[in-house]
């Protein structure tokens, strides 16, 4: 664990401002945890761990771009994805992998795919790409982009194989070029290789606003039959196909720089010819699911999945932030800028509709893994009386966090408007906190807003947005939230997932809050690791 900052402070919106506001050391707290931390409500300056447990990050580097895939030889998913680094070398972005049986616990299988040798190879540095096996051969293959910007073609599709999943062997003989079929140079990219309904392996890649459809009946010649649009003008990254139930869905990553796009989304059709004819026009063919097809929050991103034929997981990961202080790398994300490249990596199980719509849920093995339940206390209110919370900016204060929590609840509202929010690293002397404002867009949409709360705070901070949903007919919530260090997941209803990066969790206070009207609130836990 980084060692923590022995003073215990008020986390101000400023640097100099937390200097100033009157603290007290740590360790004139003496030996005792409990007048340390159980009956304290100020705000400490907490620090993430070098690794973490849950949502994973290696103790060096950060996750990029995950490539999820069941292994049924070895019954567990397997997990590439782009190592990153502070400072990458000349050839960089080696694949790295994690196995896991239910995408809550991982086990680290180190550099998976290296990367070439020398800037003058056009493989210098990997991008994404995915893994499958043939059971015809015997043989597992990675289908991946080598990229060089020194070179004319600056990504190009590449692939390797091996019989046990642990030594490689690079062809270094086969590649597919863009620029053979009509398309860019710079932009040939992210390779996904699956089944169709042709009985035949397809491989869909992303180039220049367009998606290019290759075949093959061995995994090893490829026919090239021809591209569909992407998103209007939008750069659509990371593609997914695969067949659930009935119906068909291609997940991507939409790269348009806004606050309200760049986000992982879905189509849904029939068949596989029926998605690529969604992107002819995506605004009449956005899945009615109340959201056009968006699963997640900004702060989740390069999501692909995986099923092991009961469930189907999705990874993506949840950005970085910078800044000197806590309050600085919270916010550090402005209307028009994307988050940072690479973090940790985030887990959800897909949950399919009746009507073939998807949302996102916790994978099963979380709440098990979260099994140390904590004491629920009022530690400040306002507002708060017999489990609600009634007026304008109502609150009731929790007891400080762990490292990592599972946190559940039930809030019902008295009517169609009323707004309450969620607050973390807030104490009795926070100049500002953070909040999962649930707020009513209108009368029948939500949408869970991050917000800079108290006497400095910023308010709405646009860059980092929100998600939508419909409003739940009865007015009841019922909410889960997981923490890991500074990654949070909200779940609510089924019907939302929200990812989030907030700096700070651990070791402080939370609470609840109300902002006019009256909600009610029912069955608070908290547990640990």
């Amino acid at each position: 664990m980084k060692k923590m900052i022995n003073i215990l402070l008020c986390v101000s919106c400023g640097f100099a401002a937390a200097l100033t506001t009157a603290a007290c050391s740590e360790d004139s707290y003496g030996p005792d945890p409990d007048r340390s931390w159980a009956t304290t409500t100020t705000v400490f300056a907490s620090t993430d761990d070098a690794a973490f447990l849950t949502y994973y990050k290696p103790a060096i580097g950060r996750v990029g771009d995950p490539m999820p895939f069941y292994d049924q030889k070895a019954g567990e998913f397997k997990v590439l994805y782009l190592q990153e680094y502070d400072n990458n070398g000349a050839c960089y972005h080696p694949f790295w992998g994690l196995a896991t049986k239910d995408g809550a616990t991982y086990q680290p299988l180190g550099e998976v795919l290296p990367t070439g040798t020398s800037t003058a190879q056009q493989d210098a540095s990997l991008g994404t790409g995915c893994a499958v096996y043939n059971e015809a051969d015997g043989l597992y293959y990675i289908y991946y982009t080598g990229y060089n910007v020194l070179l004319p073609n600056r990504e190009v599709v590449m692939r390797a194989t091996s019989p046990d999943f642990k030594t490689w062997t690079k062809d270094a003989t086969w590649s597919l070029r863009g620029v053979d079929y009509g398309y860019a140079a710079t932009d040939f990219r992210d390779p996904q290789v699956f089944k169709a309904d042709d009985g035949l392996w397809h491989m869909v890649i992303s180039s220049n606003l367009r998606f290019a459809d290759f075949k093959s009946s061995d995994l090893k010649n490829w026919q090239h039959v021809g591209s569909f649009n992407m998103v209007w003008d939008r750069m659509c990254e990371c593609p997914d196909i695969f067949r659930m139930g009935n119906y068909w869905y291609f997940v991507y990553s939409e790269g348009y720089r806004a606050p309200w796009s760049r986000k992982v989304k879905y189509m849904m059709a029939t068949s596989f010819e029926g998605l690529k004819a969604c992107f002819s026009d995506p605004g009449a063919n956005w899945p009615k699911d109340g959201h056009e097809g968006v699963l997640d929050s900004r702060a989740f991103y390069a999501a692909k999945t995986a099923s092991n034929g009961t469930d189907r997981f999705i990874w993506g990961w949840c950005p970085q932030r910078i800044g000197t202080t806590i309050d600085e790398r919270n916010v550090n994300v402005d209307a028009e800028s994307e988050p940072a490249w690479s973090g940790a990596l985030v887990c959800h199980r897909i949950i399919q509709h009746e009507d073939g719509t998807l949302t996102l849920g916790a994978v099963p093995a979380m709440a098990t893994k979260y099994s140390k339940q904590q004491d629920v206390k009022v530690m400040a209110s306002n507002g708060y009386a017999d489990g609600k919370l009634s007026g304008n900016d109502a609150y009731v204060l929790y007891p400080r966090l762990g490292t990592a929590n599972h946190i559940t609840l039930t809030v019902q509202t008295s009517n169609n408007w009323d707004r309450f929010g969620i607050s973390f690293v807030r104490g009795t002397d926070s100049e500002c906190y953070y909040t999962l404002v649930v707020n009513p867009e209108d009368e029948n949409h939500r949408k869970v807003n991050f917000e800079q709360e108290g006497p400095q705070g910023k308010g709405f901070i646009e860059g980092i947005d929100g998600y939508w949903f419909e409003r739940p007919t009865d007015n009841k919530y019922n909410i889960d939230i997981y923490t890991d260090n500074s990654v949070l997941v909200l779940y609510i209803n089924d019907i939302c997932a929200y990812t989030q990066r907030i700096y700070g969790i651990q070791k402080n206070c939370w609470s609840i809050n109300n902002y006019g009207g009256n909600i009610t609130m029912s069955e608070v836990r908290i547990a640990e690791q």
